[in-house]
């Protein structure tokens, strides 16, 4: 009995101390803008490795199946951080919205339109009188300033037709669109997955066309993270947003030199995610991040003043953005902390590896 109260004894006080170590803990929500996958694989693995933990953050990773937009998420106050994109941010800040983008994890953009190797469209040129597939909801941009390098506009339809469609590629699929707007590492990759009735078998990349964004010069910013310029303002909020950078950074880095093991972590987070369609993923999420020349998370300065010329030039804002939209100090001071521990976070030597995708991604 003495032995057994022992026990309990000790049980209680080490549950009193986890309580306590929580407690110590900084409470945080990241809105992502759509649902678990490699694309997101820097968060989960900095929570599933204790990195968050290791930087005194409490980290819940709130997912969107495109119904919650991580702009209007933070605006609101119902998180604190949100990952998307910046056109989506610059629009919601010409509303008021008063978003930072703190760490510029994308160095690239990863849309493309896609279409098949029988519809010959390899060059802009080839898209006259096409139609051609957008997504909606802020998603629509690059595609449009794609038409305006055209020398059309997406009203007119002078030059080819715009139909929205939705975040999949069952119009193009169907034969309903020509080419279709997509993510690499997504749905062109789940694309390598499906059987061409032509063939019987899967899809090769040579079966497919793909333009561009960053080729042709339309690439807009892509995925990055953004909290509240009053919310940083407050009380020790900076280094809050300092230890969530330091410690996503880490986990992207790991994620460049262990692709397998982030996979395998976001598949035990969600078994039905299809293993090698997430290899597929992480691959080429890693090509849009690696290499950062001056540091992940760091803003392309190129990239930044072509994503807003471009918005201007379709319309989509009605004026430059205010200065302090981004700023690279906090993600400057996390980087300096990492290099100090000698990770590499320029990846300048880092090489894709070669994937092939299984039928249905699996």
């Amino acid at each position: 009995m003495v032995r057994l109260c022992s026990l309990l004894a000790l049980l209680l006080l080490f549950m009193g101390a986890a309580t306590n170590a929580n407690d110590d803990l900084v409470p945080i929500r990241i809105q992502l803008q759509w649902l678990t996958q490699a694309q997101f694989a820097g968060y989960y693995v900095a929570q599933e490795m204790g990195f968050f933990h290791d930087e005194g953050l409490d980290v819940a990773i709130l997912e969107s199946s495109g119904d919650i937009l991580p702009a209007e998420a933070v605006a609101s106050g119902a998180v604190q951080f949100g990952v998307t994109w910046a056109p989506k941010v610059l629009q919601a800040n010409e509303e008021g919205a008063d978003l930072v983008n703190i760490a510029q994890i994308f160095q690239r953009s990863g849309t493309v339109l896609v279409s098949f190797a029988e519809a010959e469209i390899e060059s802009l040129t080839d898209l006259v009188f096409k139609t051609v597939g957008y997504w909606p909801a802020g998603s629509e941009f690059e595609v449009y300033a794609l038409t305006f390098h055209m020398g059309s506009d997406p009203i007119s339809g002078e030059h080819l037709s715009l139909v929205e469609q939705p975040f999949h590629l069952g119009p193009l699929l169907d034969g309903e669109i020509d080419a279709g707007q997509a993510l690499i590492y997504n749905w062109y990759g789940r694309l390598l997955g499906e059987v061409n009735p032509a063939t019987g078998e899967l899809y090769r990349e040579s079966d497919l066309n793909v333009i561009d964004m960053n080729e042709i010069g339309v690439a807009m910013l892509q995925d990055h993270l953004i909290a509240r310029a009053d919310w940083l303002a407050e009380a020790d909020n900076e280094a809050t947003a300092r230890s969530l950078i330091k410690a996503t950074l880490r986990a992207w880095v790991h994620c460049r030199d262990q692709a397998d093991d982030c996979v395998r972590i976001l598949r035990e987070i969600d078994p039905a995610l299809g293993e090698s369609h997430q290899q597929w993923q992480m691959n080429e999420v890693n090509k849009l991040i690696w290499p950062s020349p001056v540091g992940i998370g760091v803003m392309d300065q190129d990239l930044w003043n072509q994503t807003v010329e471009w918005m201007l030039t379709i319309g989509a804002l009605n004026g430059r953005p205010l200065e302090g939209a981004y700023r690279t100090d906090l993600v400057q001071q996390a980087l300096a902390s990492l290099e100090a521990e000698d990770l590499d976070v320029t990846g300048s030597d880092w090489q894709p590896a070669e994937i092939t995708v299984r039928a249905g991604g699996n």
